[in-house]
């Protein structure tokens, strides 16, 4: 991470390491996804993360001319043990990096929260133009002990304090109730919020207007959806940083997630020329 550098795109979150099926290990988390997206979207990106430095920077090796990465050291990188796709996906933590302090100096137009196990700090120094924040980490709770399953939650109160200084907020269907009073925090500060359903349509909620559904590009045969959302809530908030209307960038959006998935693994994430392509097909 370079101080003196001016960022168009910042995620803050935990870097993963995804123990697959096949035992393979790779990296994953919201942060690394939607950061990956940015940057091949033409952004200037920076992760800010916490876990053990010499185990991301091996992970995220392959990815260094594309992004930057600020890691605070912990003692452990949080690991998740992943297992299947979609609504059947099944995760145990393995592993955990514990939270990332408040009060971090980031100097971005886009902050993007992206928590992965309830580590998003709920304040920063600097001021981004625009700050989105994919809640599904708050919602998530473990017990103790190795190779705890996840489980859903309440958000904390601090949650919904950042949602009230959001200008949009991306979450699942699956996530909804337990994100509840995160939409509800999020429609009072006029955020626009994505409401995600896989397959099905995604749900609009605009400030002033009523819900909206729109349906989502089909796809015979989807190769990987992991990482799919995260892709897809990094070209929304970008689409809406660009003075988009919410309708045309949840499609850009969709088109960025179907790409994603059309192969394996993170280098199927799509350059701008390669989404804009599929947004035109749409």
């Amino acid at each position: 991470m370079n101080p003196h550098l001016h960022y168009h795109y910042t995620t803050v979150g935990h870097v993963t390491v995804d123990v697959l099926d096949d035992a393979v290990e790779r990296p994953g988390g919201s942060a690394f996804y939607s950061a990956l997206q940015a940057a091949r979207l033409g952004l200037r990106t920076l992760i800010v993360t916490r876990g053990r430095h010499e185990q991301i920077e091996r992970l995220l090796e392959p990815y260094s001319h594309e992004l930057d990465v600020h890691v605070l050291h912990a003692e452990h990188t949080t690991t998740l043990l992943t297992s299947g796709s979609g609504r059947d996906r099944r995760q145990r933590l393995r592993a955990w990096a514990g939270p990332i302090p408040d009060l971090l100096e980031l100097d971005t137009d886009i902050l993007h929260l992206a928590p992965v196990a309830r580590e998003t700090p709920s304040g920063w120094r600097g001021a981004p133009a625009f700050v989105g924040l994919t809640p599904q980490g708050l919602a998530r709770g473990w017990s103790t002990g190795r190779d705890a399953p996840i489980v859903s939650v309440p958000v904390e109160p601090a949650a919904v304090a950042v949602a009230r200084r959001c200008h949009a907020i991306v979450l699942s269907q699956v996530e909804r109730a337990s994100c509840a009073p995160v939409i509800d925090a999020g429609r009072a500060a006029r955020a626009v919020i994505a409401i995600t359903a896989g397959a099905h349509p995604t749900e609009l909620l605009v400030p002033s207007r009523p819900p909206l559904e729109l349906d989502v590009p089909a796809l015979d045969s989807p190769v990987d959806d992991l990482g799919a959302g995260d892709v897809f809530a990094a070209a929304f908030f970008i689409a809406l940083a660009e003075s988009h209307d919410a309708r045309h960038a949840a499609r850009f959006a969709h088109a960025a997630a179907v790409v994603r998935m059309s192969a394996a693994g993170p280098d199927a994430i799509g350059a701008r020329a390669l989404v804009e392509r599929q947004l035109s097909r749409s």
